[in-house]
């Protein structure tokens, strides 16, 4: 059973005197970024000059300067940019100040996993990766409470890389809900899958095949967008608070009648076959090379089905049944992420 840390566990002194600097300001960089200082330690922001996120993080209070001239002032260095553009950034910008006694972070295993990024010895590789998005890892943060997260060490060059990573997480305010210890292995190609079989594959394409079906024997799209995306959320929350039971435990005796006799036949054998070569594709490495060329050639097909799947009937009715949704109006009004935004995850 993998060892669990909280408050008790981490020590703020092993940041003391260290200047941390967070590489990126969006989802999770800004949330990075402003727990950190204002749990006291020395922060200082990377970007790109002209980037748009420049000033936001001025205005927030926080240092910021060109990611090389962050790197080379930091003692930890926490990468918080999007998959695909880390390796060239870390080659480009970052490498060359990565000298022994540094510390070198992530939120996801991704680019040191399938050796994208290959830091030299002497310097500690690790991992802290809060499970929420950003947004509310500031938010829970704010209030006192803190997300959960999965700490791992890859490189040890200190012998203190655990205790200086689980210090971040504490300034971070996920030990105040526990932190799980994992590698980078496991993190990785666990997240992977989770995001391709379950939570965005196998989900949208769930929804997308009811939608269809619905609409396919005359029912109006509207009504099919409610009972296949809209109430997800509804059983999602449900899950989160209490598992599949407390899920089952809330719906009607109908719902959950259904739920065990036809369930099973929508993940049936077929669909657990095709996960398993999903998930050997992942622990291959062959989903990485795909992913890593499709960036190197242009992403000319990756940005033609993004296009194609926006335009997808239920997308279109979607968007016009959530203008009646006052409620996620407000939402927006209060800075929430939403549509164009909620991309931005890691």
């Amino acid at each position: 059973m993998p060892r669990r840390f909280y408050e008790k566990d981490g020590n703020l002194d092993y940041l003391n005197g260290r200047t941390v600097a967070i590489i990126g300001y969006g989802s999770q960089g800004h949330a990075h970024a402003l727990n950190l200082r204002d749990s006291g330690v020395d922060v200082v922001v990377g970007l790109y000059p002209g980037s748009k996120s420049w000033a936001k993080a001025e205005a927030a209070g926080l240092k910021v300067q060109r990611t090389g001239d962050a790197a080379k002032a930091a003692d930890v260095v926490m990468i918080l940019v999007a998959d695909h553009i880390q390796a060239d950034l870390y080659h480009n910008e970052i490498a060359p100040h990565m000298t022994p006694g540094k510390t070198l972070m992530f939120a996801h295993g991704f680019n040191i996993h399938f050796q994208q990024i290959a830091p030299p010895p002497g310097v500690d590789v690790s991992m802290v990766a809060p499970k929420a998005p950003g947004h509310r890892v500031r938010e829970l943060y704010t209030e006192g409470v803190g997300v959960p997260a999965l700490v791992a060490i890859h490189q040890n060059g200190s012998g203190q890389a655990l205790e200086r990573a689980l210090a971040y997480a504490l300034a971070l305010g996920c030990l105040k809900a526990g932190v799980i210890e994992t590698n980078f292995r496991e993190e990785t190609e666990s997240d992977l899958f989770g995001e391709q079989a379950v939570l965005c594959g196998g989900t949208s394409e769930l929804i997308r095949a009811g939608f269809e079906t619905l609409v396919a024997a005359g029912y109006a799209p509207e009504i099919a967008y409610f009972e296949c995306l809209h109430e997800l959320k509804l059983i999602v929350d449900l899950i989160q608070e209490g598992g599949l039971g407390y899920m089952r435990y809330s719906v009607s005796d109908t719902a959950e009648y259904g739920d065990y006799t036809r369930g099973p036949r929508i993940v049936n054998d077929q669909t657990r076959a095709e996960m398993k070569k999903i998930l050997a594709e992942i622990q291959s490495g062959e989903f990485a090379r795909q992913w890593i060329e499709e960036n190197k050639t242009g992403r000319k097909r990756f940005l033609a089905m993004r296009e194609e799947a926006r335009n997808q009937p239920v997308e279109q009715v979607g968007r016009e049944l959530r203008e009646m949704m006052t409620f996620l109006k407000k939402k927006k009004e209060a800075g929430v992420p939403q549509e164009s935004e909620a991309a931005a995850k890691k």
